[in-house]
């Protein structure tokens, strides 16, 4: 298979690894401890262009394409914490594209151009207590009021939620519409009637704070209103399979690290005489996990191929077929991700289980994937759709 990767991406990766391992990764196992990483890494990632390669010249990005992305996907879990990634990752490719794709001039100078250097940490307003993957059920109101909207309502699980300088907010315009009345507004958080509710505590991920956040009667211009009213539901679907694809790419470069560092341990621990990776059985099962993170990888680029051609080539909005090819990954991805990091920790022993070896912290990490940007049950349903079931 041909590198879909030119000399620019080649120079972009430099980059970007040279990032993580100067200025992430010596400082990452104190950012777990303290679950959190400082902010300056936000505006640091900007000021190399890490956060927007992939976006306009004309919002502040680099101007390239979404392989940009991949590799700055593929390089920032060598970090070894997942929450730093996830982070980053919601900054660059969560919470920012659907405003390159819809804002007005004076949204993206506000939002998006700042997002993008790092001056401004964003988070995606999406899931509620009561609404997960059931995006249709939020309740989150914006009723209009003059020149203004009134939002009142709760958003959780929200990446970036404790010190998030705006939130990308999905709220209902018109409740009785159900998924077709959904709007996008631009938030920030200093207004009036925003307060952060609690930071949630989690089981890994631990270096990125994790918020509930609280809308009360919050008025904010109607100049914030992202798009059309009421067309909310529809922008987010296209939002999500960005979401969803650097979530793939990211995740076969964790399942990749995870198998090669077992691999390592197995060369280094002896038991009965030798390696404990000369166990013919051991070899099997990682030939086996090789395999299923390879087929990860050529399916999860075959998505980005084609995204990347409706979207940066014909400057259009993506295909139900590609909408399907992304959820497939994910599905795949998901599962092999899972049984790459079971199987892994497996192969250390009790090693597996404590703390210093980097295998329980990513075998932890690794279990958002199959929950986050749409649960592996709620992706088979869509493609069941997509596949006229």
């Amino acid at each position: 298979m041909p590198t879909p990767f030119r000399e620019e991406h080649d120079h972009f990766r430099k980059t970007v690894r040279q990032f993580v391992q100067k200025e992430l990764l010596p400082f990452a196992e104190e950012w777990e401890r303290v679950e959190l990483f400082p902010r300056e890494v936000f505006k640091r990632a900007g000021e190399l262009g890490v956060l927007g390669a992939h976006y306009p010249e004309a919002h502040g990005g680099g101007g390239g394409d979404y392989w940009f992305s991949v590799v700055k996907s593929e390089e920032l879990p060598r970090c070894r914490s997942a929450g730093l990634v996830m982070g980053l990752l919601v900054q660059a490719d969560m919470a920012t594209p659907v405003i390159s794709d819809l804002g007005t001039k004076e949204q993206i100078e506000e939002f998006l151009t700042p997002a993008i250097r790092g001056d401004k940490v964003a988070a995606l307003g999406v899931s509620e207590p009561n609404a997960g993957s059931d995006v249709a059920g939020i309740q989150t109101i914006a009723r209009k009021d003059g020149d203004d909207y009134v939002i009142s309502g709760a958003k959780t699980y929200i990446t970036n939620g404790t010190r998030a300088d705006f939130v990308t907010l999905l709220a209902k315009t018109n409740p009785e519409a159900g998924a077709h009345g959904c709007s996008f507004f631009l938030v920030p958080t200093s207004t009036k009637g925003f307060s952060v509710s609690k930071k949630l505590r989690k089981i890994g991920n631990h270096a990125s704070d994790t918020a509930e956040l609280a809308f009360d009667e919050m008025r904010v211009p109607k100049r914030y209103l992202l798009g059309e009213e009421n067309q909310g539901f529809m922008y987010l679907m296209q939002n999500f399979q960005s979401e969803r694809l650097i979530a793939c790419t990211s995740a076969v470069a964790g399942a990749q690290q995870m198998l090669d560092d077992a691999i390592a341990y197995g060369r280094e621990r002896k038991a009965f005489g030798k390696p404990i990776i000369k166990r013919e059985y051991w070899q099997h099962k990682f030939v086996e996990l090789a395999t299923k993170i390879e087929a990860g990888r050529a399916l999860s680029f075959k998505a980005v191929e084609e995204y990347n051609h409706e979207r940066y080539e014909k400057k259009g909005p993506v295909s139900f077929d590609t909408v399907k090819l992304i959820s497939m990954a994910k599905v795949f991805v998901g599962d092999v991700c899972s049984e790459v990091a079971d199987q892994c920790l497996q192969f250390h022993g009790g090693a597996g289980y404590i703390e210093e070896y980097p295998i329980a912290r990513a075998w932890r990490d690794q279990r958002l994937f199959r929950i986050g940007g749409g649960t592996t049950e709620t992706m088979r349903y869509y493609i069941a759709k997509l596949m006229g079931l």
